[in-house]
């Protein structure tokens, strides 16, 4: 993607180092993960609800149009 080398992944080590400092890299790093992870996170969440309210949308549907067949089928007991 953005073609990276060694020598050029050394620099950019090199150069965080030199601003951020040996204590607070790791901690940048960290946070930097989690920020991706839940990012992820909200990413399939956000479809997993999108296809479990479709879901709930065919189920009631279909219970409605078997009400419906239900009732035609059956004359003698309606009120």
């Amino acid at each position: 993607m953005f073609n990276l080398g060694l020598p050029e992944l050394l620099v950019i080590s090199v150069a965080a180092l030199l601003v951020f400092g040996p204590k607070r890299l790791p901690e940048l790093a960290k946070g930097l993960g989690k920020g991706i992870r839940d990012f992820k996170k909200a990413l399939e969440g956000g479809d997993e609800k999108k296809q479990i309210e479709g879901n709930d949308a065919i189920d009631v549907s279909n219970s409605e149009s078997q009400k419906a067949s239900a009732d035609e089928s059956n004359p003698t007991q309606k009120s």
